[in-house]
C-alpha cells in the first residue's frame, strides 16, 4: 500500500471522528481504539497504550495529540498534519457558526434562558470530570498535598503557569530524593508560595489580534491535564488579567466546547471570534493548537525511552494533580456565577445523578440544560 493511500485513510477516519466524536478525550480515544486497533489494526494494544502514555508527558489535548500520533505512524509527517487538522477542523467550524449566532442573537432574553440553563450543567460535568481525575491522580499523601496546596495558592494570586511547573518539580524532588517521603512535606510545598504575583488588574488591556494568538500559544505550549483544566488558564488570562471576557462569556464558550464534537480546546475558536471575528477566530485556533504538533512531532521518536523514567513519570504526577488544583479553584469561582438561584442548584443535582448513575452523555445533558432554561422561561 502506497503513502497516498495512507494518507488519504488517515484523512477520511480523522474527519470522521472529528464530526462524530462527542463526550469529551475519554470517549474520543475509546472511539480511536475501535477504529486502529479492532477494525484497520495499525497498531496493536502495546503500542496504542505508548501513544497515550506519550500524550500524557507533552503539554495540550490528549485525543487531539492521539490523533497526530496516530497520523505519523501510519503516514508519515503528512499523515501527522492530516491527522490533526482532519480531526479538529469539522470543531472549529461548527463553533464559529454558533460563535457568529452567539454574537448577533446572545444578548436577547431567549438566548440568556437558554444560557440560564446550560451554566449549571457545564459546572456539574465539570465537577464530574474533576472527580473521576482526582480519583487517578491522588496516588497518596504527597499527590493529594500538591492539589490542596495549588488550589489555596491560586486564591491568593499565584500565577498558574508557576503553580503548574512547581507541583511537577515538588513530586520530583520528593521522589527522587533520600528520606524526603516521610519527612515533613510542607517544608518542600511552602516555598511555592514566594511564587505569588498580582493577580488584579487595574485596566482593561486593549485588544489585539497578535496578542490574542500569543496568549493561546502560551497554553498551548504548557497546558497539562484534561481539556477541562483549559478553564484555569483562560480565566486568568482573558478574565483577570487582560478583562476583554466576562465570567459569563467564559461559561458561554466551555458549554459550546461541549455541544460541539472534537477537542474541547476548540472553545479558543469561540473566544477568538467574539473578540477579533473571523481572524481573532483562526489565530486563536493556530496558537492553541500548533505546539501539540511541535510536541508530538519531537517526542514520538522517544517514545521507548520516556515510557521507562521513573523522574518523568513523577513530574507527570505533580503536573497532572496542580492542573486539577487549578481546575477546581476556577470551578468554585465559575459556580458562584452559574447558581443563582434554587432553579440553577436543582439543574446541576439533576445533571449529577443522571451523569454519575445513569451515565448520560455530556452533550445529552447540555441540551437538555437548554431546553429546561427555555421551558423556565415560558412558565
Amino acid at each position: 500500500m502506497d503513502n497516498r493511500h495512507r494518507l488519504r485513510e488517515v484523512a477520511i477516519l480523522f474527519l470522521k471522528l472529528g464530526i462524530t466524536a462527542f463526550g469529551g478525550p475519554a470517549a474520543h480515544i475509546a472511539m480511536m481504539r475501535d477504529e486502529v486497533v479492532k477494525r484497520r489494526k495499525w497498531v496493536d494494544d502495546q503500542h496504542f497504550l505508548d501513544l497515550l502514555g506519550a500524550t500524557n508527558l507533552i503539554p495540550g489535548p490528549n485525543s487531539t495529540e492521539m490523533t497526530i500520533h496516530l497520523g505519523l505512524v501510519r503516514a508519515g509527517w503528512k499523515g501527522l498534519i492530516a491527522g490533526g487538522a482532519c480531526f479538529i477542523l469539522p470543531a472549529m467550524l461548527m463553533v464559529m457558526a454558533i460563535a457568529w449566532t452567539y454574537v448577533q442573537f446572545g444578548t436577547t432574553p431567549e438566548a440568556s434562558w437558554l444560557l440560564y440553563g446550560i451554566k449549571p450543567v457545564v459546572i456539574a460535568i465539570i465537577v464530574q470530570a474533576l472527580w473521576g481525575l482526582g480519583q487517578r491522580a491522588v496516588k497518596g499523601l504527597l499527590t493529594a498535598l500538591i492539589g490542596l496546596t495549588v488550589l489555596i495558592l491560586y486564591f491568593l494570586g499565584v500565577n498558574e503557569i508557576l503553580l503548574l511547573f512547581a507541583g511537577g518539580f515538588v513530586a520530583v524532588i520528593a521522589k527522587n530524593l533520600p528520606g524526603i517521603r516521610n519527612s515533613n512535606l510542607s517544608g518542600i510545598i511552602a516555598p511555592v508560595a514566594g511564587l505569588s504575583l498580582p493577580a488584579a488588574i487595574t485596566a482593561v488591556t486593549p485588544f489585539k489580534v497578535s496578542h490574542l494568538f500569543l496568549v493561546f500559544l502560551k497554553i498551548g505550549s504548557v497546558l497539562y491535564g484534561s481539556g477541562y483544566v483549559l478553564l484555569a488558564f483562560l480565566r486568568a488570562d482573558f478574565v483577570t488579567r487582560l478583562g476583554w471576557l466576562t465570567d459569563q462569556q467564559l461559561i458561554d464558550a466551555i458549554a459550546v466546547g461541549q455541544v460541539t464534537p472534537g477537542p474541547v480546546f476548540t472553545t479558543a475558536t469561540f473566544i477568538g471570534y467574539i473578540l477579533g471575528g473571523i481572524p481573532g477566530a483562526l489565530l486563536a485556533t493556530i496558537g492553541i493548537f500548533i505546539p501539540s504538533f511541535i510536541f508530538v512531532a519531537i517526542s514520538n521518536p522517544l517514545i521507548p525511552r520516556i515510557r521507562h523514567s521513573p523522574r518523568i513519570s513523577a513530574f507527570l504526577d505533580g503536573v497532572n494533580i496542580a492542573s486539577l488544583g487549578l481546575m477546581a479553584a476556577v470551578t468554585i469561582q465559575l459556580g458562584r456565577a452559574s447558581f443563582i438561584d434554587p432553579m440553577t442548584i436543582g439543574i446541576a443535582v439533576i445533571t449529577a445523578i443522571l451523569l454519575i448513575y445513569f451515565k448520560v452523555n455530556s452533550t445529552w445533558l447540555v441540551a437538555g440544560g437548554a431546553a429546561a432554561g427555555l421551558l423556565i422561561n415560558l412558565i
